[in-house]
């Protein structure tokens, strides 16, 4: 046998050959809609007795089948791979000296999902109240009514941008905490493409537009990451 060919042949018993492994795939869903009973909390009369309540749509959040979140409104699409959906919370609003778990479903804050990771983080948005804030997602950005949780308080204008640590836009647009406010306290916002405007307003106050100026900041898990959370 030719000394060359005989060189090849023992190849692969001197040196193993590495395969790399297939990368994880996962599977991100949401599932299908459930209504739950839902109090806002500007609805509790000053008896103790819970109104009413009315109805919050939930759907579980899953990974590879496992449910991870239970979620409430329409998600929204970031970019091709990855997404925000607003996290649904059960709440035990027990009193101390209640006998038995009170339990209550509320919105809660954002989420950021990753489709092909699995990953799932949650999101801080400058100055989010949960009971006041709608945000209002167009690209990587979100616009809604916030409160500040100093002592003065007061209620702004937010423009928030993921992976940014400042909010975009951030202007008091009026008192907070209010004794009697409007329920919503703000509409919804209004996008602009170009130039890339938002249009915020209280209930029953001036609308007020902002320019957004800014790149796509989001950075996503890395692509070889395969860890669900």
């Amino acid at each position: 046998m030719p000394l060359a060919l005989l060189s090849l042949g023992l190849l692969p018993l001197s040196q193993p050959i590495a395969f790399a492994a297939p990368a994880k795939v996962h599977v991100v869903a949401l599932g299908a809609v459930r209504k739950v009973p839902y109090t806002p909390p500007e609805t509790e009369p000053a008896t103790g007795k819970p109104e009413d309540a009315v109805m919050l749509k939930v759907r579980p959040l899953t990974v590879d089948g496992r449910q991870k979140e239970w979620t409430t409104g329409d998600a929204h699409d970031v970019t091709d791979r990855s997404f925000t959906v607003r996290r649904a919370l059960r709440l035990n609003d027990a009193l101390p000296g209640d006998a038995v778990p009170r339990w209550s479903w509320q919105p809660g804050p954002w989420l950021l999902v990753d489709r092909t990771t699995g990953h799932i983080s949650a999101l801080h948005l400058p100055d989010f109240d949960a009971e006041v804030s709608d945000a209002v997602w167009f690209r990587d950005y979100a616009a809604y009514c916030g409160t500040a949780d100093t002592a003065k308080g007061g209620l702004f204008a937010i423009v928030a941008q993921l992976g940014a640590r400042r909010a975009v836009v951030q202007k008091q647009i009026g008192k907070w905490p209010q004794t009697a406010h409007a329920s919503p306290v703000c509409k919804p916002a209004v996008w602009q493409r170009e130039p890339m405007r938002v249009t915020l307003q209280p209930t029953g106050g001036d609308a007020m537009t902002f320019d957004v100026v800014g790149a796509a900041s989001l950075i996503e898990e890395n692509d070889s990451a395969d860890d669900a959370p």
